[in-house]
C-alpha cells in the first residue's frame, strides 16, 4: 500500500504540514480514501499494521537520509530514544 494523502494537527503540536502546504493529516486521509476505492469488493483485514508500517518505515527512512544516516540526529529529530531508533531501523531493514 502505498500512502498518498489527514486534518491539521492537535492544537500546540509542531506543524503537520507538507512541502507543497496541505495538511499531513489531509494526505494519509486522502491515501487511506484511495487504498479503500481500490480494494472494491475485497475484505480488508490488518489495516492497522499495514498504514502503521507504511508510514513508520518511510518516516524512519526519509529521516535518515534527510540527516546524513546520523543516528543520534534522527533520534532528536523523531523523539525516539536511539536504541528504539535503532531496533526499528533493524526492524525495516534500514541498516
Amino acid at each position: 500500500m502505498k500512502l498518498v494523502g489527514v486534518a491539521s494537527a492537535p492544537r500546540g503540536s509542531a506543524s503537520a504540514t507538507n512541502g507543497s502546504g496541505g495538511a499531513l493529516r489531509e494526505e494519509v486521509h486522502n491515501s487511506v480514501d484511495h487504498y479503500f476505492e481500490n480494494m472494491e469488493q475485497e475484505s480488508v483485514t490488518d489495516l492497522h499494521r499495514l498504514v502503521m508500517t507504511e508510514v513508520e518505515s518511510t518516516l524512519l527512512g526519509n529521516v535518515m537520509r534527510r540527516t546524513g544516516n546520523n543516528q543520534s540526529k534522527a533520534a532528536l529529530m523523531l523523539g525516539l530514544n536511539r536504541g528504539t531508533l535503532r531496533a526499528r531501523l533493524k526492524q525495516y531493514g534500514l541498516i
